[in-house]
């Protein structure tokens, strides 16, 4: 015997989630109106006779039940497993969306699932459960959380304990590829399998959709941001592989130029410059950031006036900030401020500047002025009260 539970994230919701309470409550609800307990009318059925007419059968539909099936359960077991996981995931996606965004995305995914099963299944095998929907709420955590961290209660024979786990790779792995994909191949459990994934497809497409057209401010942290990413340095690593030198000043029109000191530097000092750039380049085409960040501080130490392309730079100084070396965090940061104040996310390096000025070089009067700066453009929930915050425990010094 072998179990993957997820029983917390590493983050909580900003707010209440009402919304997410009241669909559990109707589930609830919904279940003890319907369910028949065999213990107490001696029938083995699981639903009352007027309710079944409300669970989905894929191969002659009624548009009802492309809804009503997700609020019918086969047992305690099927609606607790489903009202757990929907207080597990939905919590934080309730806070992030709103209570009114939060329950149509929960409709939604239900009837998203409900097509995905009776299009790809004509059997009179009717289906019932809100799996489909928990689904899509589970798909959205995985596109606004990614990096957050789930703890997991794993149970094998007489090991029991728990351990962390990235949300990206627990929902992707655990619970969409083995648990739809390599276990119904191993099970012959009657499970929908396929509106499992299309609730899974439909809550990952939805969020990202929102997040790439704006609808839903962006965080930094998100599964958006870090496909952007991901293919901005593969970009990188492909102009590297063809012999573009990212430091030079030479080169593609297209590509970021550097400003070179005014000053003269004697041809020893400029090989080295020119080794340690092409020593940057190349660890940082291969995600080696902490070395990259090692050999930056090495090259503004020879000269202080070198600034690498953007992505490079905030590379190195997410890094910088991660190692806990806050004054070489904040001068890399501050560069980028210089040279690149049009980039697009450019509150969020105002705010992590704020934050180390507060928190760790004890430099109110900084502090402020980036903080300030990052209120006026923060439109993230939670990044904006981290900021306000913060002001307030600098204003009452």
């Amino acid at each position: 015997m072998f179990i993957l539970l997820p029983i917390r994230t590493s983050i909580e919701p900003r707010r209440t989630p009402y919304a997410n309470y009241a669909l559990i409550l109707v589930n609830v609800a919904v279940f003890f109106l319907t369910y028949t307990f065999p213990y107490i009318s001696g029938s083995r059925q699981i639903l009352h006779s007027f309710a079944r007419g409300f669970m989905l059968l894929p191969s002659s539909p009624e548009i009802w039940q492309f809804l009503t099936y997700a609020f019918l359960h086969g047992g305690i077991l099927h609606i607790f497993g489903n009202m757990f996981f929907l207080y597990i995931f939905g919590n934080n996606v309730n806070s992030k969306l709103g209570n009114l965004s939060y329950i149509c995305l929960f409709l939604a995914g239900a009837v998203f699932a409900a097509v995905g099963q009776a299009l790809l299944h004509n059997e009179p095998i009717p289906v019932l459960g809100a799996s489909g929907a928990v689904a899509a709420i589970t798909g959205a955590y995985l596109v606004l959380f990614p990096q957050t961290l789930i703890t997991i209660l794993y149970w094998f024979f007489f090991i029991i304990g728990t351990m962390e786990v990235s949300a990206l790779y627990f929902i992707i792995f655990k619970l969409i590829v083995w648990d739809n994909i390599i276990e119904r191949r191993l099970s012959q459990a009657s499970i929908a399998y396929d509106a499992h994934l299309a609730g899974y497809a439909f809550g990952i497409a939805a969020l990202l959709l929102l997040l790439a057209t704006g609808l839903l401010p962006r965080t930094g942290y998100d599964l958006w941001t870090m496909i952007k990413q991901w293919n901005r340095r593969r970009k990188y690593r492909d102009a590297v592989a063809s012999g573009y030198e990212p430091f030079s000043v030479s080169g593609p029109s297209k590509t970021i130029k550097i400003k070179q000191p005014k000053h003269q530097i004697p041809n020893e000092t400029q090989n080295k410059i020119n080794q340690l750039r092409g020593q940057i380049s190349y660890h940082i085409s291969q995600r080696n950031y902490a070395e990259a960040a090692r050999l930056y501080l090495e090259l503004v130490e020879i000269d202080s006036s070198q600034v690498p392309p953007q992505s490079i730079l905030l590379d190195i100084a997410n890094q910088l900030a991660s190692e806990q070396k806050h004054k070489e965090a904040a001068e890399a940061y501050e560069k980028f401020l210089s040279h690149y104040s049009s980039y697009e996310y450019i509150e969020h390096v105002e705010l992590m500047l704020g934050l180390i000025y507060s928190r760790y070089l004890d430099k109110a009067d900084s502090a402020i002025e980036h903080l300030e700066k990052a209120e006026e453009k923060l439109t993230d929930h939670d990044q904006l009260k981290m900021c306000l915050d913060e002001l307030h425990k600098l204003r009452q010094r």
